[in-house]
């Protein structure tokens, strides 16, 4: 029996955050080309991965639009959550509501685009339907922490409106012009649908 070093094994290159990778690159791609021009070989080539690693992490394009599009969603909910955990009381829950719809909901285009992408699929697709679902709960529960639940559900419906209202919104909208959907009208609007009935 030769005596000798043993050969040396080959060890396989790993790279554990090409689905994280993957995923993320779904939702630029969506971006730039809508779901419908959203393809496994847009999103291998945005990811910069074989186009082989698509089927090897995700059964078909459905699946990585649902995990891309879910984690948006939690990723704006998260952002809706500790706006809310940080008000101390109903008029600092006010003043988050009010800086959600003027700069946080949909701080960007890439928001505003993956947003109504998202509402598109829902309307057609009961599995996304299930993502918008969860994600509006979730916003009604954060609300839930300042507003009785008839009030935090006509909050977030409040802040959906404005938010997409301000975000298709020109500055020759407003009759007489002007910047429409001002803060000053996001502050009357979220304390007429917050007041006290009493």
């Amino acid at each position: 029996m030769a005596d000798g070093p043993a050969p040396r094994r080959r060890t396989r290159r790993t790279d554990p955050g090409r689905r994280d990778r993957i995923i993320d690159a779904c939702l630029d791609v969506v971006v730039a080309n809508g779901v419908s021009g959203t393809s496994h070989r847009r999103v291998a080539e945005a990811a910069d991965v074989p186009l082989g690693s698509m089927t090897y992490h995700f059964t078909g394009m459905d699946e990585l639009l649902r995990e891309a599009f879910t984690r948006y969603a939690r990723t704006v909910s998260d952002r809706f959550e500790r706006r809310m955990s940080e008000a101390a009381d109903v008029g600092e829950a006010r003043r988050a509501v009010v800086a959600m719809i003027t700069s946080d909901v949909v701080t960007s285009r890439r928001d505003l685009v993956l947003t109504h992408e998202l509402y598109t699929l829902a309307a057609r697709e009961p599995a996304f339907r299930d993502i918008t679902n969860a994600w509006m709960a979730r916003s009604r529960h954060a609300l839930e922490r300042h507003f009785d639940p008839t009030t935090a559900r006509l909050v977030d419906a409040l802040i959906e409106g404005l938010t997409i209202h301000r975000a298709l919104d020109t500055p020759q909208d407003p009759p007489g012009g002007g910047a429409g959907y001002d803060t000053a009208l996001v502050v009357d609007a979220v304390e007429r649908v917050t007041a006290d009935p009493g």
